[in-house]
């Protein structure tokens, strides 16, 4: 497994995005524990926080589970954006990978852009580049007072005056306040 952990600003993506394209797969990867390396970091970090994803999908070594993953991308406040380069495989793991990447982008308001080739990358970058400049940060308080930690869902939706509603991708939901444990 190789993971790469750092902060670049939108002067750096060209950049990165050439990296990416000169990085080739080798088959063994803790794909779900690299995720949970970076969630831990981000965690300590302000201001907006995006993940930019870019794997074969497949994950051949992770202590993590994959739903272990996702209940951490629920806890999380990060957007993933996952570019799932699954061209070379079969259609059957091509189907299985593509799913959970899905998952994974979906349940933090993220999504996952499939290219055919290496060649798209500068078109999902665009995309992805677009889809962060669009974005708006709501927030609410919560009128459910338990303090239980549970995961309450959220369902966002906006319509405009002439009935016709807007697409919104947000977070699924979040856990809510949990009681402090005594020490």
């Amino acid at each position: 497994m190789h993971a790469s952990i750092a902060r670049f600003g939108p002067d750096d993506y060209p950049r990165l995005v050439e990296r990416i394209r000169a990085r080739k797969a080798d088959g063994w990867t803790a794909l779900y524990d690299a995720i949970g390396v970076y969630l831990d970091g981000a965690d300590s970090q302000d201001g907006r926080k995006v993940m930019l994803l870019y794997t074969d999908g497949g994950d051949t070594r992770s202590s993590m589970s994959f739903p272990n993953l996702i209940d951490l991308l629920k806890a999380s406040d990060v957007t993933v954006y996952a570019i799932g380069a699954l061209e070379h495989q079969s259609a059957s793991t091509k189907n299985e990978q593509r799913m959970l990447l899905q998952q994974i982008a979906d349940v933090t308001g993220g999504q996952a852009f499939f290219p055919l080739s290496i060649k798209e990358l500068d078109r999902m970058y665009e995309k992805v580049a677009a889809e962060i400049r669009a974005q708006y940060t709501l927030g609410y308080v919560s009128t459910n007072p338990k303090m239980d930690g549970a995961w309450r869902k959220l369902e966002i939706r906006v319509a405009r005056k002439d009935g016709r509603d807007y697409r919104v991708r947000s977070r699924r939901g979040y856990f809510g306040p949990a009681k402090p444990t005594a020490k």
